[in-house]
């Protein structure tokens, strides 16, 4: 992923969850309660995160933020969590302890459709302007994906059961072998290329319907537009998804596409032939991969602009 300038507007979010639901058939409508899904709670799993910081690879905070993601999800209905463990040996010779978790609900469901983010941080603040080797805090990069998801376990723990099977998947190594995740010239993750090369351990009979992919999704100037190679992959789906974002939250959403490709978790999942898009703001400028990377640049709403766009969206045919 390569940054990109980011323009300066102020953004207000008026929710309009009623407009969303007219998008669901009648049986989604009554199981969506969206109120549910709580900002400030996600907010609060992002500084729970924070106090692990440096959450890279080999790293003490890394095995802490395993620790707490799978104990939140064993508070809530998750009906399985795995691990999936291996050792990757990176192309400088080193040694790699790796750990993707997988929260599945419905498991015997045989339609499915994976929700991922990736837990890992960049090992260091390589932008920033005064100390470039001090560890990134990450609160919106890395940080608000995985409490996105924790969030929406809770939420969906609490709810009927949707038609389809899913699968939370938090990667691990998705910021690259060194860790630098734009910083590194030779950025590919890790975590998710070895999820897919694994796929029939989860999914023996055939693939995941559909796949999403959230990163950097709290940030209080949110502008989240489709992205090309989600468009090319699965359009209909970016639909689907764009079209409840705009009635929920017009002011985060845009139909305008990036001018540019990104290179995330998701790509892996389109590589496989799974139709699989990603939901970012990459425009984070001048706080991305910096020191200033805190969670006061994070907002409740736009996390639950999120959050009450996808679990509405789980709840689709």
């Amino acid at each position: 992923m390569l940054p990109q300038k980011k323009r300066s507007r102020s953004q207000k979010l008026f929710p309009t969850v009623a407009l969303a639901l007219l998008l669901l058939p009648l049986a989604a409508r009554a199981q969506v309660q969206t109120e549910l899904w709580d900002g400030q709670r996600t907010l609060a799993s992002i500084a729970e995160l924070l106090r692990f910081t440096p959450r890279s690879m080999d790293t003490a905070g890394h095995q802490k933020t395993i620790d707490f993601i799978k104990a939140e999800l064993a508070k809530d209905k998750v009906d399985v969590v795995t691990t999936q463990r291996w050792v990757f040996n990176a192309p400088d010779g080193k040694q790699h302890a790796m750990t993707n978790i997988i929260a599945r609900f419905q498991p015997q469901n045989p339609r499915r459709m994976i929700v991922a983010t990736h837990y890992d941080s960049i090992i260091k603040a390589y932008r920033d302007a005064k100390d470039p080797d001090a560890p990134m805090p990450g609160a919106n990069n890395s940080a608000s994906g995985v409490a996105l998801l924790l969030e929406t376990a809770r939420v969906l723990s609490l709810l009927p059961k949707p038609a389809i099977g899913i699968d939370m998947v938090f990667f691990d190594g998705e910021e690259g072998s060194i860790s630098l995740g734009a910083g590194d010239p030779n950025f590919q993750p890790v975590g998710s290329p070895y999820f897919v090369q694994h796929l029939k351990d989860f999914y023996p009979a055939k693939k995941p319907e559909k796949a999403v992919d959230f990163d950097m999704v709290c940030d209080k100037d949110l502008h989240l537009k489709p992205e090309p190679s989600s468009l090319t992959s699965a359009k209909a789906e970016v639909k689907k998804f764009w079209d409840i974002g705009i009635a929920t939250a017009p002011s985060a959403f845009e139909m305008r596409n990036t001018p540019y490709s990104i290179s995330d978790d998701h790509t892996a999942l389109q590589e496989a032939g799974i139709p699989s898009f990603v939901v970012i703001d990459f425009e984070y400028e001048p706080f991305y991969n910096t020191l200033q990377d805190t969670i006061d640049k994070c907002s409740a709403q736009s996390l639950e602009a999120v959050g009450r766009t996808l679990l509405q969206y789980l709840y689709l045919p």
